[in-house]
């Protein structure tokens, strides 16, 4: 696939609002292999090979292992997650796929038994960011693979 336009140098005002909205999820204290954990997710779902290559680097740098990012697509299936990371994953992916979801009560209650209102929000905010970037990525045909964690 041909890359269509750097969004980025295109248009440098527009990530203002994006970097702000990163720059609050970093700062709001979710775990640094659970943040990465979401991303890779909604990342998986939304078929953004851009993102996967960036978050699965990050994820492994921040001590993520490998066999539970090869399982991750399939967390319901294995005991290698905890309940935390389990509501989180669960949430990332009504919330990514929202259109086809009822954000049930059910939901909500499992997510707010291991998160507190502000994480929940901070976790909200993390899963509205990566559907971003996704979007931009994909819509622009970002090309994968030259992505380097700091």
């Amino acid at each position: 696939m041909k890359k269509r336009l750097n969004y980025q140098s295109a248009a440098p005002g527009a990530l203002k609002g994006m970097l702000e909205l990163e720059k609050f999820v970093h700062s709001s204290g979710l775990e640094r292999r659970l943040y990465h954990l979401i991303k890779t997710r909604a990342s998986q779902i939304n078929g953004c090979a851009y993102c996967l290559d960036m978050h699965t680097k990050d994820a492994r740098k921040a001590g993520e292992t490998e066999q539970r990012l090869y399982l991750l697509s399939a967390w319901r299936e294995t005991a290698m997650f905890s309940d935390r990371e389990r509501a989180a994953l669960a949430w990332t992916e009504a919330m990514t796929l929202i259109s086809e979801n009822d954000m049930s009560d059910a939901l909500y209650e499992q997510v707010t038994q291991h998160f507190s209102e502000q994480e929940v929000v901070a976790l909200s905010m993390a899963i509205i960011a990566i559907n971003g970037w996704n979007r931009l990525a994909i819509s622009f045909r970002v090309e994968p693979g030259s992505y380097e964690p700091e």
